[in-house]
């Protein structure tokens, strides 16, 4: 008998995606979602893109009893559900430690009155703050949270205690998490309640600490979607897209293609049991160069990004994945080029 797989969140970008690879790959999916405004609109009805073979259950993951009926049944879960977006978590401090905290709360709860044979939860490199450095000796060190004041004077750039320059270079799971906003601590405490419960009750967890996620699916009506998707919306509307900084902040990009893979071979993986990955694309790219990239496949070479100098509190420099661990451990290899990617952004 097929294994039934629930996924939380079930209904938006990366778990829809996620609900196809599972029922290709014979598993039989449940939904939960909430349908929420930001990202369904008003309808809140059951999205177009979601295959017809999903069950769809609408409920909220901090609503117990709704939980507990998409249990029923269930032998893995994957824990999707969430308040998405930095700067939003800035000033929407109670909704995201609620639907974050207490969603995952309530989860984990409901399925140690109901276990299951893995659970794998979607972190975020957002816990990671500045990425990793090498100093001109050629010291590996954390990047430091950069000042309000460094900030105000438009000094983007990381640098050593003596002012000489810190060079970034692939940020590896081992990197000590420096939490810079309300979103990236929500998902740390997701992750780390998630391990932690794991291990109290023999609970097969595992961790995904997604990178820049874009495909499509993502919803560009919402202001909080991934930024290639925003790019794509601000020039198909003949708007420049807007670039905080001075756009050359390092990025990495993975395909949702790529990721939905990702999440099934953590699920069958045996010694992914317990462990955190990064799931990215091993590239980085400058956010002013994608754009620009963008504008031309488009063919909105003449729009130029509008790279307004300035900052965003919780905001981080470069980060961008070493993504060796899930190569290693998981057998994930990232397929898609962010060319080819970029095509399933145009519309029609």
């Amino acid at each position: 008998m097929a294994k039934k797989a629930l996924i939380t969140g079930g209904a938006g970008f990366v778990g829809s995606h996620l609900a196809d690879e599972l029922l290709l790959h014979g598993y039989q999916v449940r939904a939960l979602d909430n349908l929420s405004f930001q990202v369904h609109g008003l309808e809140k009805r059951r999205p177009d893109y979601l295959n017809s073979e999903v069950e769809l259950m609408a409920g909220d993951v901090r609503d117990e009893a709704a939980v507990e009926r998409a249990l029923e049944g269930v032998d893995c879960v994957f824990h999707f559900a969430a308040a998405v977006g930095v700067g939003q978590s800035m000033y929407e401090i109670a909704n995201y430690t609620s639907v974050n905290n207490m969603g995952t709360a309530v989860l984990l709860e409901c399925i140690l009155r109901r276990p299951v044979e893995r659970l794998i939860v979607a972190s975020s490199m957002s816990l990671y703050g500045e990425g990793l450095y090498r100093n001109v000796n050629g010291e590996i060190c954390g990047g430091k949270q950069r000042s309000l004041e460094q900030l105000r004077l438009g000094e983007w750039e990381l640098r050593a205690d003596d002012g000489s320059p810190l060079i970034p270079i692939p940020t590896p799971e081992t990197k000590t998490p420096e939490i810079a906003s309300v979103y990236a601590l929500s998902k740390y405490d997701q992750e780390s309640i998630c391990l932690m419960i794991g291990r109290a009750y023999d609970i097969p967890v595992v961790g995904l600490r997604f990178f820049n996620i874009y495909g499509p699916r993502q919803a560009l009506s919402n202001p909080y979607t991934g930024v290639l998707a925003i790019f794509a919306s601000r020039l198909l509307n003949d708007k420049s897209p807007v670039i905080f900084e001075d756009g050359c902040q390092l990025r990495d990009f993975v395909s949702v293609h790529d990721v939905k893979r990702a999440c099934r071979l953590a699920l069958e993986a045996p010694e992914a049991a317990g462990r955190v990955f990064n799931i990215g694309s091993g590239n980085c790219y400058r956010v002013r160069d994608i754009a620009q990239q963008m504008a031309e496949i488009l063919g909105k070479e003449d729009i130029r990004p509008e790279i307004i100098g300035q900052y965003r509190v919780g905001d981080i420099r470069h980060c961008f994945a070493d993504v060796s661990l899930a190569r290693t451990v998981l057998g994930y290899e990232p397929r898609v080029l962010l060319e080819r990617g970029f095509q399933e952004l145009l519309p029609g």
